[in-house]
């Protein structure tokens, strides 16, 4: 009776019936926001609320005061610079930062179906900016560095005065004299690197830029984002809003920022795996184990590394197993 029961399991259709309904469970496209955004959405509740206090502290940070360094008239040298407007407004600065890769999130939600890479992207963008811009501000009024424009927001009608210890006795309006004391580090520039750096981060583990096959056209996707914040940082130094030390730090700032947030919740993108969010597999691992229970028991742990890939009979698609999903091969 045994050895019928075990002919009768290991038989063919019995076999691929098995096979295609465990597979079925653990298709791509099987975390969608209607079936796991509540339990996601649960799990990180903390970060959210942390992420609300975030933008609060940022705004704080940008409606106090920075500290009014002391500026000599020999040192006006070199702040006598044209106060210009910005190339790039302060409105548009989130627009492309922020909102853009989101839109290219929603894209690859779209097709893919995994709300943990749209969750874990969309959480880990945030994170980088607003750590970013907390940190930015926090430096910028601590530091209190004028712009090289100062003197222009410090003497708008061009004729200086100062006091007995030739510190400046600015009459301009005090607005803008406030913003002339935030040049160190540029907010353009950190805020830029950390959503476009996470950004490029995203797209090379998604393109799988580097798998090792040579394809070095796929570096112009990754390299783009950068492009775009390194232009926009060079943008502050024509307009005279900042140095070019204020720049380069907000950049490494930024970017620093951005690697560590994308690393929170994607592997790096030379990873085998970098193609997903570390939650992706770890929700396919445990879906997998009571599936393991299915089919006989002496056979139930081969089953797992039988086969690559299972025609569906009724399709004639393609469905991919646990073991693929693990390693990275799609």
């Amino acid at each position: 009776m045994a050895w019928r029961n075990m002919m009768s399991f290991c038989s063919l259709p019995n076999f691929w019936a098995n096979r295609q309904g465990r597979i079925s469970q653990v298709e791509l496209g099987a975390h969608t926001i209607k079936s796991h955004g509540a339990k996601i959405a649960r799990n990180h509740m903390h970060d959210w609320l942390i992420l609300l206090l975030l933008v609060v502290i940022e705004v704080v940070l940008y409606v106090i005061h920075p500290f009014y360094r002391f500026v000599g008239k020999d040192m006006m040298t070199d702040l006598k610079y044209p106060l210009n407007d910005n190339t790039v407004p302060v409105w548009a600065v989130p627009m492309y930062s922020v909102l853009l890769p989101i839109v290219v999130f929603l894209i690859f939600y779209l097709r893919r179906q995994d709300v943990y890479d749209l969750h874990h992207s969309i959480l880990g963008l945030l994170y980088a900016v607003l750590i970013t811009g907390v940190l930015t501000d926090a430096i910028k009024n601590g530091v209190g560095r004028p712009r090289p424009d100062f003197f222009w927001r410090c003497f708008p009608d061009g004729i200086d005065k100062y006091d007995q210890w030739d510190n400046v006795i600015c009459h301009g309006k005090d607005s803008v004299i406030k913003e002339g004391h935030k040049s160190f580090p540029s907010g353009h520039a950190s805020w830029s690197f950390a959503g476009l750096g996470f950004f490029s981060l995203y797209l090379s583990g998604k393109i799988k830029a580097f798998d090792r096959r040579g394809h070095v056209a796929k570096l112009c996707i990754v390299f783009l984002p950068l492009l775009v914040a390194s232009l926009v940082a060079i943008s502050r130094v024509d307009d005279y809003w900042h140095h070019w030390q204020d720049v380069f730090a907000g950049g490494l700032l930024g970017l620093g920022v951005a690697t560590f947030c994308y690393l929170q919740f994607f592997p790096p993108p030379y990873d085998t795996d970098g193609w997903g969010p570390y939650a992706y597999f770890e929700a396919l691992k445990e879906e997998s184990q009571p599936n393991s229970q299915l089919g006989h028991p002496m056979y139930g742990s081969n089953l797992d590394v039988v086969e690559a890939q299972v025609v569906n009979q009724q399709t004639g698609h393609y469905s991919v197993s646990v073991t693929d999903l693990e390693s990275g091969r799609r």
